[in-house]
């Protein structure tokens, strides 16, 4: 399975989604599964993508958090919390996605 991490230059939360994602593999026992950075750059890098803001998770192209709608504006990503809204997931809602998506 291909775990991929789409992302933006500006995207301020890229590099702790990054880390996240790789702490929920390794709670899973897959912490040798590489997350691959892909960086967006326009409007047309995200034809074909499941990218709803940056950062978005997606296992073999299918965003894990398929709540958030289609994009193709180069924004960021607001994702669903207990407490409201956050701009990332937290390691325990990763580590429930990642196993709704075969880990």
């Amino acid at each position: 399975m291909r775990v991929e991490l789409l992302h933006i230059d500006e995207c301020p939360n890229s590099a702790e989604a990054a880390q996240r994602v790789e702490t929920a593999l390794a709670a899973l026992g897959h912490g040798d599964t590489a997350v691959h950075m892909r960086l967006l750059e326009s409007a047309a890098d995200t034809v074909g993508t499941a990218f709803a803001g940056s950062p978005t998770i997606t296992v073999d192209r299918a965003d894990i958090f398929p709540g958030g709608a289609p994009a193709s504006d180069l924004a960021c990503r607001i994702y669903r919390a207990s407490s409201g809204f956050a701009v990332l997931p937290t390691v325990d809602q990763l580590k429930e996605a990642l196993k709704n998506h075969g880990f």
